[in-house]
């Protein structure tokens, strides 16, 4: 019986290693704990991470944690990537945790765009434009500190510099 039972193992295994780099996930790993033969379970284990690993390497997949999505979504604020949330949050619990509705970071400059509306540059690279008509002082003596930037309408967004008049704007870069 044991001898059927490693041949019959044997025959999946082979099975799921032909069909491993069209098809790699975690659910072939949770599988093996179904397994209730001790080296049937640990043979599947031993042949399911290795066709994760395989697959890692070779950038077919790869893994992320709720800090690293929170990050991603932080750098890519103001772009619309709206397979993010449906790939990744059901696998965080399918909560809005890391969806951000504004951020503030450090400006590293402000400039003029030919039309008169400012370009604002902050320190973790992000490049936003003024959309809108208004006139938005920025002292060349003082500078900025801080932009702080949230969701408005129509996804649109809306600035303040360091803490005074709103206007709207697209991030740029």
């Amino acid at each position: 019986m044991r001898v059927l039972g490693l041949i019959v193992l044997m025959l999946c295994l082979g099975n799921l290693s032909s069909t491993a780099q069209e098809n790699v996930s975690t659910d072939t790993i949770y599988a093996c704990a179904e397994i209730q033969t001790d080296a049937e379970r640990l043979a599947c284990f031993d042949d399911a991470v290795a066709q994760f690993r395989a697959a890692e390497d070779a950038g077919e997949v790869a893994t992320i944690s709720k800090e690293e999505l929170t990050e991603l979504n932080r750098e890519s604020f103001g772009f619309s990537l709206p397979s993010l949330p449906k790939t990744f949050l059901p696998k965080f619990g399918a909560n809005n945790e890391t969806k951000l509705d504004a951020i503030s970071e450090p400006v590293k400059s402000t400039s003029r765009l030919s039309s008169g509306k400012l370009r604002v540059t902050l320190e973790n690279g992000q490049v936003w434009d003024q959309i809108d008509t208004k006139d938005i002082f920025v002292s060349r003596k003082r500078g900025v500190e801080v932009a702080e930037i949230k969701r408005a309408s129509l996804g649109s967004f809306k600035m303040k510099l360091d803490g005074g008049r709103s206007f709207r704007v697209t991030r740029a870069k």
